[in-house]
C-alpha cells in the first residue's frame, strides 16, 4: 500500500469518474486504474463499483476511503512540521471566494501576499457559497472566503472583518433626500437585487423583510445578475436604489459617493470570514494568507461593535 494509490483512491472519491481522477492526478487512466486494482488485490476488498456510472464506493470502499483521508492528512502534516520548523511558508494554496467580495478585497491582498510569500503558489477560484461549501468538505479547497455564519458543523469559521451594507439610490429617489436609512423606508418596487444563489441577496431580503416581507411585490423588470457592479449602473442609468457592501464604494467617484446613503445605528453588516474544513491543514500559510488580509482592511472594519449582523439565510418571519 503506498500514498499514491491513497491519493488515487480519494481522487476518484472525489470527482467519481476514473478518467476525471487521472487528468486530476496529471497520470493516464490506465496508470491510475492498474494502481487501484493492486490495491484491492492486496486488501482483498473491491473499494469502487465499476458496474455504475457515476462510479460509487462499495459498502467497505466508503470505510476505506474515509480512512485515506485521514492517513494523506497526517501525512501532510509531516511536511507542515518541517516546514514550519524550518520557518517557512510554501506550497499551493487553494482559494474559494465569492463573486461579490473578490474585486474589492482580493486586488488588496494578492501582490503584497505573493511578494512576501514567493515559495507560495497561490489558486483562487470564484464561487458561489454552497460550491465553496462542498468544495471544503471535499477537500478541494484549503479555505474559502465568504460571508457568515454558515452553521455548518463540517466547517471552521475565522471571521476576519465586518462590513457595513449602504443604500446606493437615484438621485431622484426618495431615499436620496434622507440623511439616514431605517429598514422601513425602503420600497420592494424600486430595488436592484442580486440574482437568486447569491448570499448577498439573501442578506439584502433580511435587511428588508421588515418592511415588505419575502413575498413583496418588486418591479415588473427582472433583471437577473450576480454582480454588484451591474447593480451600480442599473441604478445609475435606470433610477431605483440598491444595497451595496462597504467595500465596493473604495473605487466610486465624487459624483457617485453622493449617491451612497448609510443606516441608522446599528448598522447591518455582513461578516466576512475564512473558512476551512474543520481538520484543515496547511496552517501556516493559511495563518499568513489571514494576516495579510487583515493588513488590507481598514481599522474600523474589524470590530463589530453597534453593528448587526445578517444571516446569509433567509429569515422566516
Amino acid at each position: 500500500m503506498t500514498t499514491v494509490q491513497l491519493e488515487y483512491v480519494v481522487a476518484v472519491d472525489t470527482y467519481r469518474s476514473f478518467v476525471t481522477a487521472a487528468d486530476k492526478c496529471f497520470v493516464t487512466q490506465p496508470t491510475l486504474s492498474m494502481q487501484i486494482q493492486k490495491l484491492e488485490d492486496e486488501l482483498g476488498v473491491k473499494i469502487f463499483d465499476r458496474s455504475k456510472l457515476p462510479v460509487v464506493p462499495t459498502e467497505i470502499g466508503v470505510a476505506v476511503i474515509a480512512q485515506a483521508r485521514i492517513i494523506l492528512k497526517e501525512n501532510a502534516r509531516i511536511r507542515e512540521i518541517i516546514a514550519d520548523q524550518k520557518k517557512e511558508i510554501q506550497g499551493t494554496l487553494k482559494v474559494g471566494i465569492i463573486p461579490t467580495l473578490a474585486p474589492y478585497l482580493l486586488p488588496r491582498v494578492l501582490t503584497a501576499f505573493m511578494k512576501k510569500y514567493p515559495k507560495v503558489k497561490l489558486e483562487v477560484w470564484e464561487y458561489s457559497t454552497e460550491q465553496i461549501i462542498q468544495l471544503l468538505r471535499q477537500e478541494q479547497l484549503d479555505c474559502g472566503l465568504l460571508a457568515t455564519p454558515l452553521h455548518n458543523p463540517h466547517l471552521e469559521e475565522h471571521p476576519l472583518f465586518y462590513e457595513t451594507f449602504v443604500i446606493f439610490a437615484a438621485k431622484s429617489h426618495k431615499l436620496a433626500d434622507k440623511k439616514v436609512i431605517l429598514p422601513e423606508d425602503l420600497d420592494s418596487k424600486d430595488i436592484w437585487l442580486l440574482n437568486e444563489g447569491h448570499c448577498m441577496r439573501n442578506q439584502v431580503l433580511n435587511i428588508c423583510q421588515d418592511k415588505f416581507g419575502l413575498g413583496g411585490e418588486f418591479k415588473n423588470l427582472e433583471y437577473n445578475t450576480g454582480s454588484v457592479e451591474t447593480l451600480k449602473r442599473m441604478v445609475e442609468l435606470n433610477e431605483g436604489y440598491t444595497i451595496l457592501p462597504e467595500l465596493s464604494l473604495q473605487d466610486l467617484s465624487a459624483k457617485q459617493m453622493n449617491m451612497v446613503r448609510f443606516f441608522k445605528t446599528p448598522e447591518p453588516v455582513r461578516e466576512i470570514s475564512l473558512v476551512t474544513h474543520r481538520h484543515f491543514i496547511k496552517q501556516g500559510v493559511i495563518e499568513a494568507f489571514k494576516k495579510e488580509i487583515l493588513a488590507s482592511v481598514p481599522e474600523k472594519m474589524k470590530a463589530k461593535k453597534t453593528r448587526k449582523v445578517v444571516d446569509i439565510l433567509l429569515e422566516k418571519k
